[in-house]
């Protein structure tokens, strides 16, 4: 059963940031990071299932917007490999929520740096710049309204109060790389969402995204159906306007059969998974208080 178990978090890990390697998290010991472990950015962000059907909801979410799209069309290879891109934007994730200080610095610094260089010019000819604040609020409310609602539906309620210190957090990653008038409560991302909706379309660029989340390969059977149950949570996931948009909407019925399907699913994931960067983290921090002790 551990070979198993082994073997099954090697193929999941290998879908994430932590096989691009370049990052120790369980170096320097003591450090806490940006957050630490008593923030809510580490318990929300600590659960893989729900951050991975999150993640693939927020990528649903962010192509909708024009810009946010022609951005990705037009600079990154995500057509090509898009689990190469899904482990870059984990490898963010995770380095910002539980890398040590300097990592997580850096890994902002990087991100920065590339920004710079993504210009061009939409289909519908605006100009457009990753580094833009507002686009920037746009990405990272889409991320982190997404992680927040695979936890909330996989792992456990929080209260308003709960909910509003996670934004408040999160809200520093944004602002580090650039963003302005970032949303720091429950209240003000729905107010936020609602005020971007008329800017929103799903053409076909949009539509070949989805396509490609869909048939995005896997390394093993298992992972692949596991893979089929975890987007179609992602798809769930989105708010009921962004998901009629996609032309996807399903039934009551099957939506909570997908829901029951990741349920499943989800148990397994962490159960296999016992070297993700949360742990690698936790373990770096716990180190010294152990020693303290």
């Amino acid at each position: 059963m551990e070979r198993i178990r082994q073997r099954f978090e090697k193929q999941v890990i290998g879908l994430t940031g932590l096989a691009l390697g370049g990052i120790d998290y369980e170096s320097p010991k003591g450090d806490p990071g940006l957050f630490g472990p008593d923030s809510l950015c580490w318990q929300v962000h600590g659960d893989f299932p729900a951050m991975l059907c999150g993640g693939i909801s927020a990528l649903m979410l962010q192509m909708l917007h024009l810009l946010a799209l022609a951005g990705v069309w037009d600079h990154s290879t995500f057509r090509e490999d898009m689990i190469g891109r899904l482990r870059r934007t984990s490898q963010f994730i995770a380095g910002t929520t539980f890398a040590s200080r300097a990592d997580a610095q850096a890994l902002i610094a990087r991100v920065r740096r590339i920004h710079a260089g993504v210009v061009g010019t939409a289909p519908d000819g605006r100009a457009y710049a990753a580094s833009d604040p507002e686009l920037l609020v746009w990405v990272h409310v889409a991320e982190t309204r997404s992680f927040l609602a695979g936890y909330l539906r996989y792992v456990q309620p929080l209260s308003e109060a709960q909910q509003d210190q996670y934004f408040d957090e999160v809200a520093r990653i944004a602002e580090a790389l650039g963003a302005t008038d970032v949303p720091r409560s429950r209240q003000a991302v729905e107010a936020y969402l609602e005020r971007m909706r008329p800017q929103l379309v799903f053409d076909d660029r949009t539509a070949e995204v989805l396509t490609l989340l869909f048939q995005a390969p896997a390394p093993s059977l298992a992972t692949g159906l596991a893979g089929k149950v975890v987007t179609r949570a992602g798809l769930d996931l989105l708010p009921d306007w962004a998901r009629t948009m996609t032309g996807l909407a399903v039934s009551r019925p099957r939506r909570r059969a997908v829901q029951q399907a990741m349920r499943g699913v989800a148990p397994a994931m962490r159960w296999a998974l016992r070297n993700s960067a949360a742990h690698r983290a936790h373990r770096r921090v716990d180190a010294t208080q152990g020693a303290s002790d």
